[in-house]
């Protein structure tokens, strides 16, 4: 091949790459204009610990269901966080591998766990005069627990062994206890479910000791301390 024939191939990739370039700032610019729900802006949404950030999905979209068709290898990395929420509320009394405690509201139907969860982001941003979902990303990244403990055996025994906590893990842990503190406070009591969501997410977004996820993480904590 000549010389002129490499400099055209050379400039046809470059324009191949500009063009590429462009597409792509375009696809940003009406993903910035675009809300989640269409209510709240997620462009500016920061998710400050490195590990979590990229299993953390916030992709604006108006109706945030996959219909269970993500089943790759870490496919919650690809499912956004609201909708991971809306399913853990839909299963507030799974305790330990078993349903210990069930309600009339919960009738597994996503229209209404999604309806508890928008209606928590109101009551957070009525609260806090700030994008609910920093205040939920943040809230998670103070409740999520940094050591837990497995148990190995050995010599027919079994001890408790102190491991690291994945980042999805910490993700989908950490929204969990969010769930089913919030439930132990609705329970047979007056405060409805999307206050006692929001009342917790605010705890932990301002790192309360209190808040039912602080607890659980420290807990977490010092069993992998002593296990160590």
């Amino acid at each position: 091949m000549t010389e002129t024939g490499q400099t055209e191939d050379m400039n046809e990739e470059q324009i191949q790459e500009i063009e590429n370039e462009l597409i792509e700032v375009e696809t940003k610019k009406k993903q910035e204009g675009f809300k989640l729900f269409g209510l709240y802006d997620v462009s500016e949404v920061k998710v400050n610990d490195p590990g979590m950030r990229r299993y953390v999905n916030l992709e604006p979209k108006l109706v945030v269901k996959s219909y269970g068709r993500v089943r790759e290898k870490f496919s919650k990395s690809k499912i956004n966080l609201i909708e991971l929420f809306a399913n853990l509320v839909a299963v507030p009394g799974h305790r330990g591998k078993k349903h210990k405690i069930q309600t009339f509201w919960k009738t597994g139907k996503f229209s209404q766990n999604m309806r508890i969860v928008l209606n928590c982001l109101k009551i957070i941003e009525g609260k806090t005069n700030t994008n609910p979902v920093q205040v939920l990303v943040t809230a998670i990244e103070n409740a999520a627990p940094r050591d837990g403990i497995t148990v190995i055996e050995y010599g027919g025994a079994r001890y408790p062994q102190a491991v690291d906590i994945s980042p999805l893990r910490k993700v989908t842990m950490t929204l969990r206890m969010i769930v089913q503190g919030s439930y132990d406070k609705s329970f047979n009591k007056k405060t409805k479910i999307e206050e006692a969501l929001a009342n917790e997410i605010i705890k932990a977004y301002r790192a309360e000791p209190d808040s039912y996820a602080m607890i659980k993480k420290r807990d977490s904590e010092k069993q992998a301390d002593s296990a160590r």
